[in-house]
């Protein structure tokens, strides 16, 4: 639970991600919407909906949204952004919903962080259970091959008056992120683990679910996936009717 609910929590983490706004998540859910054919009234469920971004987005296009994490200090903050949403702290590993949901989606690299892959599968299964049949699932994974060829071992990042000290480094199937704090108040230390996810696998996850892909693209939602050149990897899948 520390991985979710430590460093993710934290306002060192917004503050650090600060870049990734609303701009930055229209830019994923707008073509989203578009390509998986949503329309306003429909329910989406937003899996690791962290603060709220994405699902203000959704929101803003008319969906009825549902956004669940782990972190009770996001959510907080997801129903402050968006009130007309509902929002819940719930682990996304367990089932949330037999049915009733158009489509669901994890976006942002929302898996991988346990570093058990039973677990992640019982993710893709708790999205599966709560769609609709024929209703949508998206998931956006980063590309661990891509990350792995341009890893940026150190950054140094200053955000309203605080430093960041970022190494990166790789073991195993994960990529490991250790951030030094330096802030006002003293040094914090944190550490953020993420599996290094490759296409096969991911597929393999999302079909074991008993979900049909129809697509895979890069970030941009828009363009096809490669595995040389895409930072993320977005699975389109449907649940048979």
């Amino acid at each position: 639970m520390a991985c979710f609910n430590g460093w993710f929590s934290t306002r060192w983490y917004a503050m650090l991600y600060s870049h990734r706004d609303e701009q930055d998540a229209a830019n994923l859910v707008l073509p989203l919407i578009a390509k998986g054919g949503l329309l306003p009234g429909q329910r989406v469920l937003d899996m690791g909906c962290g603060r709220g971004r994405h699902a203000q987005v959704l929101s803003s296009k008319g969906l009825h949204v549902t956004g669940i994490d782990l972190s009770v200090e996001s959510i907080r903050e997801a129903k402050r952004l968006v009130p007309q949403a509902r929002f819940e702290v719930f682990d996304m590993r367990e089932p949330f919903a037999d049915g009733g949901f158009d489509a669901a989606v994890c976006l942002f690299t929302s898996l991988g962080y346990t570093g058990e892959a039973q677990d992640d599968q019982r993710a893709v299964d708790a999205a599966a259970m709560a769609l609709k049949p024929g209703g949508l699932y998206v998931l956006d994974l980063i590309n661990g091959r891509f990350a792995a060829d341009h890893l940026v071992e150190r950054e140094s990042v200053a955000v309203e008056g605080v430093r960041f000290q970022v190494r990166r480094t790789l073991e195993g199937p994960g990529i490991i992120k250790h951030v030094r704090v330096e802030h006002d108040g003293g040094v914090e230390e944190f550490q953020e683990r993420v599996h290094a996810w490759a296409l096969p696998e991911v597929e393999a996850m999302v079909r074991k679910a008993g979900l049909q892909i129809f697509d895979v693209t890069d970030g941009s939602a828009v363009h096809g996936f490669d595995v040389l050149r895409s930072e993320q990897m977005v699975v389109w899948a449907r649940k048979p009717s």
